[in-house]
């Protein structure tokens, strides 16, 4: 029988959780790259998902510590909404997916892995990328390291500067 090893997960199963909200103190702290941030606006944020679902999952994040779309100002959901407009262009550019997944979960029980911080999952999707063994194994087979794929990201949002 083949085997499919993924040791980065047992960290994470294993690892000792965050204290507080993981979204804001990866926000306040002086290490973008290191947090895996790409994009800070003035409202919100665009940072990688550290256990994605595919090559280039992104979050669109508040900076405000908010659960539910209604807590929001007017000028969050503006620039959440055009931060998430971004991260469809940067993950088409740097990527070419022939489709991409938008969306959030809020609260736990829609399936809010952070529940009390809103943010928005941008998932890169190919005809065919599902297989077996998410299925089966409950396991996600991500072919590129999170380094490489943050500097693919960092070089494309940075084309996209104002």
């Amino acid at each position: 029988m083949d085997k499919l090893y993924s040791p980065w997960r047992i960290d994470y199963i294993l690892g000792e959780k965050e204290k507080g909200c993981i979204f804001c103190a990866k926000q306040r702290a002086n290490d973008d790259e290191g947090y895996l941030i790409l994009k800070r606006g003035k409202k919100t944020y665009i940072i990688m998902n550290l256990y994605p679902y595919n090559n280039g999952h992104l979050m669109v994040v508040p900076f405000r510590h908010v659960a539910r779309m209604q807590e929001l100002t007017d000028e969050e959901l503006c620039e959440l909404g055009k931060m998430t407009q971004l991260c469809e262009q940067v993950l088409t550019d740097a990527y070419h997916p022939d489709g991409l997944n938008v969306g959030m979960n809020l609260g736990e029980a829609a399936g809010a892995g952070v529940a009390d911080h809103l943010h928005i999952h941008v998932v890169p999707r190919w005809n065919g990328d599902t297989n077996f063994i998410s299925t089966v194994g409950n396991t996600r087979v991500i072919p590129e390291k999170m380094e490489e794929a943050y500097k693919k990201l960092k070089k494309v949002f940075n084309t996209y500067e104002s």
